[in-house]
């Protein structure tokens, strides 16, 4: 029986994929086998020698150690694409918002209860307060064309935007899923200097932290309006503070509210609404569910932030699942340790870290396993 703790909330389409004759989903255990998570922070946790995976049941995994996941042998999954949906449509409206003071005029609005049959009079003589501008025939620069940025560069193109794309990263597949008349730049330059709207859609981390600052706002037109759906960090405070009181922002709106911006003129603070949806909830809780299903199982990993994917049938007495650094001659020692005939073997690396595989015939030596330098677990399935 494996013990699947859950952090926070999952939906319960999610956790109702375990079989009940091999799980059990508890909030309160010291010992998991595998962790469900949503935002809880986990970097003052313990894990237990035990706990094989953490599925986080969204995109961003800031959350989790994951390089300390890695060195315990703990592989960490996030569930890419099951949010993408709901986190463009609220980018939509994003750049609605961006453009027209919406939220500012019905605040306004609810002011005037009270004044009877004066209230149209009012609307009328108040209503140029909040004039904007239209998104159609303007410029929108997308900072990463993934799952997300993908899919709002194509509601862009619709709705008569032109649209340009930087992603150092995109792969074949996301490439292939942009509407034509989307441009991708190998210059991210060419997205500050060219765009009235600028979307943030990439990972943060060390290296994206304040991608937007002083120096790269410079770069941008006058007025540009920004927006940030993927995490508050990657946008510098301060600076944005600034910029929008200039006027050199025009507007900001973020999904990340911090004190810095909220109460600030021009910047829309939306509470993390992203992926609040209940399709989106759904979808993750699924996607992380069938992630440790399928390594607790068989171990096959998909959509590990640590780990290479990989996977291997087994078709032997064992099923020999190695987790381990990146370096020579792991492998010949591993299979050294394996007393009989290997059918198959699989060896994947991802950065530092390798996963290797073997269908075995015959017994397996898992102590002399465990042993080899650089090896952070080992399972026999």
């Amino acid at each position: 029986m494996y013990n699947i703790l859950t952090l926070n909330k999952i939906a319960a389409i999610g956790t109702n994929k375990f079989d009940t004759a091999k799980y059990t989903i508890t909030d309160d255990c010291a010992t998991p086998d595998a962790i469900m998570v949503r935002s809880a922070k986990m970097h003052d946790m313990e894990f237990a020698p035990n706990l094989l995976a953490i599925a986080r049941a969204g995109a961003g995994v800031n959350n989790i150690p994951v390089e300390d996941c890695a060195e315990k042998g703990i592989v960490v999954f996030n569930t890419p694409g099951a949010n993408a949906n709901a986190v463009k449509e609220l980018a939509i409206c994003g750049l609605l918002l961006a453009s027209r003071k919406v939220n500012e005029a019905i605040n306004w609005a609810q002011t005037l209860k009270g004044n009877g049959d004066e209230v149209g009079k009012m609307v009328e003589k108040g209503k140029s307060n909040f004039a904007g501008c239209e998104i159609m025939g303007k410029t929108l620069g997308l900072i990463g064309l993934g799952a997300i940025g993908g899919k709002l560069a194509n509601i862009a193109i619709s709705l008569g935007m032109n649209v340009i794309g930087y992603d150092p990263f995109l792969s074949v597949g996301a490439a292939l899923s942009l509407k034509p008349q989307v441009k991708v730049t190998a210059n991210i330059n060419d997205i500050y200097a060219n765009s009235d709207y600028i979307s943030l859609h990439l990972p943060y981390n060390a290296e994206t932290k304040n991608t937007i600052n002083k120096d790269t706002l410079a770069l941008c037109k006058d007025g540009v309006r920004l927006l940030n759906f993927a995490r508050g960090e990657l946008v510098n405070g301060a600076d944005i503070v600034e910029a929008v009181n200039s006027g050199k922002v025009a507007r900001y709106v973020v999904d990340f509210p911090s004190d810095e911006v909220l109460g600030v003129d021009n910047i829309v603070a939306i509470p993390h609404l992203g992926a609040s949806s209940e399709e989106s909830e759904d979808n993750c809780a699924v996607m992380a569910a069938d992630e440790l299903i399928e390594y607790i199982e068989r171990g096959t990993i998909k959509n590990s932030v640590n780990f290479p994917n990989a996977e291997l049938a087994k078709t032997g007495n064992a099923l020999v699942c190695v987790l381990h650094k990146n370096i020579p001659a792991v492998i010949t020692q591993v299979t050294g340790a394996v007393k009989g005939n290997v059918e198959n073997l699989v060896n994947k690396s991802k950065k530092d870290w390798a996963y290797t595989m073997l269908d075995v015939n015959g017994d397996v030596d898992v102590d002399a396993i465990k042993a080899i330098e650089g090896v952070v677990g080992v399972r026999v399935i």
